[in-house]
């Protein structure tokens, strides 16, 4: 792998609501998601940990406040947060 390309391709996880739209990671490498359902939180080896279920299709996720630990969740007519017991994943 050179950093620009992905390389040993696998099947990772299915989603079994909806399709998948807003991705993003957490500190321990957790992908989180959003389905039709809510959000859904997968292990680094493709082992679903979770769901949250929302009311409406969301459509889009984001990690912020200060400890990036608060999850915006965008879905069909409204605006959600939770506060996890993780945080975001820093990007450069």
């Amino acid at each position: 792998m050179d950093g620009k390309r992905l390389a040993n391709s696998r099947y990772f996880c299915s989603i079994d609501s909806g399709v998948p739209d807003g991705f993003r990671f957490d500190v321990s490498g957790n992908l989180w998601t959003s389905a039709a359902d809510g959000v859904h939180c997968f292990a680094p080896d493709g082992t679903l940990l979770g769901k949250i279920k929302v009311p409406q299709t969301v459509s889009n996720i984001a990690f912020g406040g200060v400890k990036k630990n608060r999850l915006f969740i965008t879905a069909t007519q409204s605006l959600y947060s939770i506060y996890t017991t993780t945080n975001g994943a820093q990007y450069p």
